[in-house]
């Protein structure tokens, strides 16, 4: 069992001179940015970090796989439909590539799978939130997924080859998910009226949740610190934020719908929008398992788990029957 892998690493950043031997190499490879291998010498916090952010973010494009999923059979158009069963299987792959990357930790995903159903590794937060109607479809590839990227592309330069490796196809894909998300959206948001009104809706209802996406404020942040240090993150949480503003408000008024928060104004003098901050007391509480849809999202994926048991016995057999086969042979 890997639950001490991920428990909180240390908070403070060490100087050189409080360094061992091999952490100030370690440290000076990351600082000239020299990916670390599997196979390198690395701090045990920075392996534990790595097992905690890869692991919660392979589990959010599995969870992510909800929300949507339940809408494929009622897509207005077979093109949509098409569309949005692509997506979902995308996802799929997502968390294959970063369960993958994880293993090269020495965790297994078996493990972090049942840490997960056990309450102790994480997903986003996002995916605690309901997908009400078609609107909110168009909003999770627009919003959501636009978030994701800013998130990933960073994520690209990460310090870990195999997570940065990752982030490469991922962010490709998830480009296309955005593109068709902001389509899907425009046409609502240049349709009727009602449609008009269920697309400003789904806007006001996912834009704090997606501010929350990034993470609690730099201020605020456990991780943040030593993350930054070991390159895991190369921008802060509030600089992420920042940029997902920056580039999504002008998307809003190009849409003509209503800027979801009253308190974005641009701001001439650091040339950055002005936005109120989401409310911390709420997304702390949804990650406690406390949101609108964490007990379902969770039932639903153990279930999930449990019904595809026969499936994995029988590629385990299967493999095993092979291998035997070879021996055999040989």
């Amino acid at each position: 069992m890997y639950a001490q892998m991920i428990k909180t690493a240390s908070s403070g950043v060490k100087s050189r001179d409080e360094m061992s031997d091999e952490e100030r190499e370690f440290q000076d490879k990351v600082d000239n940015d020299i990916k670390i291998e599997p196979r390198d010498w690395m701090p045990e916090d920075y392996r534990r970090t790595l097992i905690r952010q890869i692991g919660q973010h392979a589990h959010s494009e599995v969870v992510g796989q909800l929300p949507e999923g339940n809408w494929i059979t009622r897509a207005p158009t077979l093109e949509r439909k098409a569309i949005l069963l692509a997506k979902v299987q995308d996802e799929a792959g997502h968390g294959l590539y970063l369960y993958s990357a994880a293993e090269t930790l020495g965790v297994s995903r078996d493990e972090m799978i049942e840490l997960l159903h056990e309450g102790k590794m994480k997903y986003s937060s996002i995916f605690n939130y309901p997908t009400l109607n078609w609107a909110d479809i168009g909003a999770v590839g627009w919003l959501v997924d636009g978030a994701a990227i800013v998130n990933q592309v960073a994520l690209q330069r990460t310090s870990y080859g195999p997570y940065a490796r990752a982030m490469v196809r991922i962010c490709k894909e998830e480009s296309f998910h955005a593109r068709q998300g902001y389509d899907a959206f425009m046409k609502m948001a240049q349709g009727s009226k009602e449609q008009r009104r269920m697309a400003q809706d789904a806007l006001n209802r996912m834009w704090f949740p997606c501010l929350m996406m990034f993470g609690p404020s730099d201020a605020e942040s456990v991780h943040g610190e030593q993350s930054m240090a070991w390159k895991i993150k190369v921008k802060s949480n509030d600089e992420l934020r920042q940029q997902y503003v920056d580039q999504t408000i002008p998307q809003i008024d190009y849409l003509g719908l209503d800027r979801p928060d009253p308190g974005i104004e641009w701001n001439e003098e650091c040339e950055h929008y002005d936005f109120s901050m989401p409310d911390w007391k709420e997304f702390f509480d949804v990650i406690k398992g406390n949101g609108p849809c964490n007990r379902d999202r969770m039932r639903d994926r153990v279930a999930a788990w449990e019904d595809g048991q026969w499936v994995r016995d029988g590629l385990l057999a299967h493999a095993r029957k092979r291998a035997a086969q070879k021996v055999a042979a040989e």
